[in-house]
């Protein structure tokens, strides 16, 4: 006969593991998934800032299963429209629960990544809900998509700083509340953000830039290839040359060293490498809308030649679809605040009402 103190001990295991195993698989059909997914045999990869998981459902709860890689990530958690809260998962498998004690009826409950993925990759394996729950389909795809490609500011770096203090913790991050994410909430448009804080088109201050990370799904593997037919986008946004605008007079520096030489790259040299970066967007979306972005940081400072570079590639290319848009500079120390973004956001939207470039939809 087996011990009683056995028995339940083997019960207890045995909850533990069926925790493990949410009962609605991060492959399951119901599950909406936007930004750049990399599967797993067991559970999806969130790199990418601004990823999100959403699931509809009939009940009053839900609960998600996650493994951070590292364990500086922060999730938003989204109830029916509505940020209630945030979760910083840690390195051990296990459940976490988004919310509960809703009304019964049908909600909708978002996983939102508000950092960056040099803060490292989270695996999410499922959602389980509440006790007599019942998984509903996804709300109608979005008819809008827009994406961003861009550094900490797109990234959000810092904006929840608000001892101002500029710090780089992912605690201070929330891309959520940057001027890329507010648009595309502001329009009802899908989201994907290739951001990384510090890069820039003809040097960063690691060792990659731009048009060596954007085309790939797992941003931390070269060899991983993102396929550009599964999300074509109606607006892209490029802003990009803040960190360029610095690294380009630091001779000091190793990835100036690594990318130049000894020689600074003169106006044409970086006009050209911007124009070949945006001739590749186009080349990946045909149709779309591409603006050409700066700021508003002090790259769009009064006197500054980057955003005459910009508009110069831009001309040069003769393509009456790319845009130009300068957030003035901010004149404020650090990173744009959740504020300063938010007037970043009202600029964008303005532009691309004004312009009409999400056409009839």
């Amino acid at each position: 006969m087996l011990n009683k103190s056995l028995f339940v001990a083997a019960c207890m295991l045995l909850g533990v593991a069926q925790a493990q195993k949410p009962t609605i698989g991060f492959d399951h059909a119901q599950i909406r998934y936007e930004g750049r997914i990399v599967n797993r045999a067991d559970a999806a990869e969130l790199s990418w800032p601004g990823t999100s998981v959403t699931i509809r459902f009939k009940g009053t709860g839900v609960s998600a299963t996650l493994q951070d890689l590292d364990t500086a990530n922060y999730y938003n958690v989204i109830v029916d429209n509505k940020v209630v809260g945030k979760i910083h998962p840690d390195n051990e498998k296990r459940s976490y629960t988004l919310v509960a004690g809703l009304k019964k009826g049908e909600h909708e409950v978002t996983l939102f990544k508000r950092t960056e993925w040099d803060k490292g990759k989270t695996l999410f394996y499922g959602f389980d809900v509440t006790r007599g729950g019942k998984v509903l389909p996804p709300a109608p795809a979005k008819q809008r998509r827009i994406e961003f490609y861009g550094n900490s500011i797109t990234c959000g770096y810092a904006n929840e700083d608000f001892a101002g203090e500029d710090r780089w913790y992912g605690y201070f991050q929330n891309n959520y509340e940057t001027y890329a994410a507010i648009t595309a909430r502001h329009f009802d448009a899908a989201y994907h953000c290739i951001g990384k804080s510090g890069i820039g088109i003809t040097v960063s201050w690691f060792p990659m830039v731009m048009g060596e990370m954007y085309h790939r799904a797992d941003p931390t593997d070269s060899l991983s290839q993102w396929d550009f037919s599964q999300y074509v986008p109606d607006v892209v946004v490029i802003n990009l040359f803040q960190n360029d605008s610095w690294l380009v007079n630091k001779p000091e520096h190793e990835q100036f060293v690594a990318r130049f030489g000894s020689q600074a790259p003169d106006s044409s040299a970086i006009i050209a490498a911007y124009g070949r970066f945006v001739g590749d967007i186009r080349a990946r979306y045909p149709k779309a809308n591409i603006i050409c972005a700066l700021g508003s940081m002090d790259a769009t400072r009064e006197g500054s030649f980057w955003p005459g570079y910009i508009a110069s590639a831009v001309n040069s290319l003769g393509d009456d679809k790319i845009y130009t848009l300068f957030f003035p500079f901010k004149n404020s120390y650090g990173h744009p605040s959740v504020s300063e973004q938010q007037a970043m956001a009202k600029q964008l939207i303005g532009f691309i009402e004004d312009k009409g470039l999400f056409g009839g939809k």
